[in-house]
């Protein structure tokens, strides 16, 4: 998902080369998504910027890193941390006046450009089914590990204007939901 992300983020704005990667070392994951960011940013010829907060006080930190290495887009990984902070994160990206795309919808809706990832309420009505075949006896162990299938392309037009972008039309007939 990660590497659609970016895709998507070049799609906007495909002068763009420096993209800064927000991740978080103590997500086990960390290593991982690195790993597909640069992938991701080799194949479209991008250099991608690795930037590090594991926690909230390293926030302000980070966002000044990416400044500091002339960022010109950032994309920031789905992270549990991230989401808890996502108004403090996007006050403070916010001041870069750089494009960033979230793994997450509730980042667009908090003033973020974009976002693509798993639809999350499709993912809460699967655990719900996981829960009622659980309640009706069947044992964990004996259930399939499900990835998500549904994801959601989510752009906040008003954020895009600020910053002075045109949303390409192909892009915003692909969004599932449009904020204007």
């Amino acid at each position: 998902m990660l590497g659609k992300l970016i895709g998507i983020l070049h799609e906007v704005i495909p002068g763009a080369r420096r993209i800064a990667i927000l991740l978080n070392e103590s997500n086990p994951s960390h290593a991982l998504l690195w790993a597909g960011a640069q992938s991701a940013c080799a194949v479209l010829g991008l250099v991608a910027l690795r930037v590090v907060a594991s926690a909230p006080a390293q926030l302000g930190a980070a966002v000044e890193q990416i400044v500091r290495q002339r960022s010109q887009a950032v994309a920031v990984v789905s992270d549990g941390m991230y989401f808890a902070e996502r108004g403090k994160l996007q006050e403070l990206l916010q001041t870069t006046h750089l494009p960033v795309a979230y793994a997450l919808r509730d980042h667009v809706v908090a003033g973020g450009l974009l976002s693509y990832g798993a639809d999350l309420s499709a993912s809460y009505r699967n655990a719900a089914k996981y829960v009622d075949k659980i309640l009706k006896g069947a044992k964990p162990v004996d259930l399939p590990v499900e990835q998500a299938t549904k994801f959601e392309l989510v752009i906040n037009l008003k954020t895009a204007k600020a910053l002075g972008l045109t949303m390409p039309q192909s892009l915003l007939l692909r969004a599932d939901e449009v904020i204007k």
